[in-house]
């Protein structure tokens, strides 16, 4: 069985994630997009060593901040994943619905012809474009070549979407907007109690304007900080805002692009929201 935990940013995906691995004696694959990088820990919410305890972790931590992993590093890791670790439930967990998409689903990269080469195009035009197609948060400003090759994508070359694998179940957690914000807010500043600043200096002092710190929610804002450009305090209030704005794109992808079944986290008892995915789980 193969089961994805789906959901916004802050919404509990990992803690129930670990509990159905363990339940179904299952291991554990990231599908979030900054999470594949070393060291770029807690602004990106990590799970830790001590709580993965011994449930095998894949996907985690598999590059250093300055490489590069695409969609298709993502679809090819997790294929060889899924086809070597056949015997276990495998319990997909994280927010970037591209990577799932691309792993499970039939979704193929080509060259694309005809491209557009925007020789024309200013970075700023370029950006206000990935803008418009709600990429932003993909590529940074300055990366002028990934811009153009966001704006040349083929879309999966209009096929329909099928699933290439057998028993494979979505799962999504949800709550009200309201709380969800709120949590949002929250957790941004427990992360800079626990020191977000100063991991998003060591890191940028080690590597530079690299793509990962470039792109990352709560990393570019601080960089920005740090280069003398905001202020700390509206560099914090911008990593919620971007936050809450990624975590409202993240509903719309999940909701039109995959067959999720949705559950309300109650948050006073999460072991309630456990038993109902366990419930649905155990009569699927």
């Amino acid at each position: 069985m193969i089961i994805c935990v789906v959901g916004p940013t802050g919404v509990g995906k990992t803690k129930l994630s670990e509990v159905l691995a363990s339940k179904y004696n299952g291991i554990v694959v990231n599908a979030d997009a900054m999470q594949v990088y070393k060291e770029l820990n807690i602004g990106t919410a990590k799970i830790t060593s001590d709580e993965m305890g011994q449930i095998p972790h894949f996907l985690f931590d598999i590059k250093k901040p300055d490489e590069d992993y695409s969609v298709y590093d993502y679809q090819t890791d997790l294929r060889n994943i899924i086809r070597e670790q056949a015997d276990k439930n495998i319990i997909i967990v994280g927010g970037t619905g591209l990577y799932i998409k691309a792993g499970l689903y039939n979704y193929e990269f080509s060259e694309i012809k005809n491209k557009n080469e925007y020789t024309d195009y200013s970075n700023e035009e370029l950006y206000s474009l990935i803008k418009q197609r709600g990429l932003e948060d993909e590529v940074h400003i300055n990366n002028r070549k990934r811009m153009i090759s966001k704006l040349n994508s083929s879309k999966n070359n209009n096929l329909k979407d099928e699933l290439l694998y057998e028993n494979v179940v979505f799962i999504g957690l949800t709550t009200s907007r309201e709380i969800l914000y709120q949590k949002i807010n929250d957790r941004v500043d427990k992360m800079m109690e626990s020191g977000l600043l100063d991991e998003v200096s060591s890191l940028y002092k080690k590597y530079g304007n690299c793509k990962s710190l470039n792109t990352g929610i709560g990393y570019k804002e601080l960089i920005e900080y740090i280069n003398g450009n905001i202020k700390l305090n509206d560099a914090i209030e911008l990593i919620k805002k971007r936050s809450r704005r990624y975590a409202k794109r993240q509903y719309t992808w999940f909701k039109n692009q995959m067959n999720v079944n949705w559950f309300t986290v109650d948050y006073d008892n999460f072991n309630k929201t456990i038993d109902d995915v366990l419930t649905y789980l155990d009569k699927s």
